[in-house]
């Protein structure tokens, strides 16, 4: 599985609207309000490393309000969250 972390400039009035749009797509695992100078954090999870072109390029930037993206790849996690969430089998305890 591919991690990616995309910070998100958009238009101010259309951050909320954005953000529900970029939750909506597909291989967006979450998008995080921010403060600092990005607005948003979008979590990008995909099977295979070519896969985040199509959702990065071709959907994530094309989302009305979005002015500028930076991404960021994850190489390991340390989150025993993430790790369990990883091997998860869809199951309820």
């Amino acid at each position: 599985m591919v991690t990616a972390f995309v910070m998100i400039k958009t238009d101010p009035t259309r951050i909320p609207e954005c953000a529900t749009e970029l939750a909506d797509l597909e291989n967006i695992t979450a998008v995080y309000s921010v403060t600092g100078v990005w607005d948003l954090v979008a979590m990008v999870r995909v099977r295979e490393y070519d896969q985040l072109a199509d959702t990065i390029s071709d959907r994530l930037s094309k989302v009305e309000g979005i002015r500028d993206t930076e991404t960021m790849l994850a190489f390991r996690a340390y989150s025993q969250h993430d790790l369990e969430e990883g091997f998860a089998l869809g199951f309820d305890s």
